[in-house]
């Protein structure tokens, strides 16, 4: 059976940290330090898994660039284009 009790955990912060910390609760946004590293463990979680979607879309895209056929070299691509452009603007 799984234990969701919370247990007590120590840490170590810089001064800085502690200060911002401290300065969360005293001004009544947080109840308590516990509080404030729970919600940024809760924003730490959200930023990760982000970074899992980007990456996976990251990884969409290269696969799909791969199958969309051979490279074109990029001198020859902007020709193309301005080519294409150029075309039918002269038109």
């Amino acid at each position: 059976m799984k234990n969701d009790a919370m247990r007590p955990l120590t840490i170590s912060l810089s001064p800085k940290q502690l200060a911002r910390l401290s300065q969360a609760v005293e001004s009544g946004a947080y109840a308590s330090n516990s509080e404030v590293v729970r919600d940024a463990l809760r924003l730490w979680e959200q930023r990760e898994e982000i970074r899992a979607l980007e990456l996976a879309r990251l990884k969409q895209a290269y696969e799909e660039g791969l199958a969309s056929g051979e490279p074109v070299d990029g001198d020859e691509a902007f020709a193309r284009i301005r080519s294409a452009v150029f075309g039918r603007q002269e038109a």
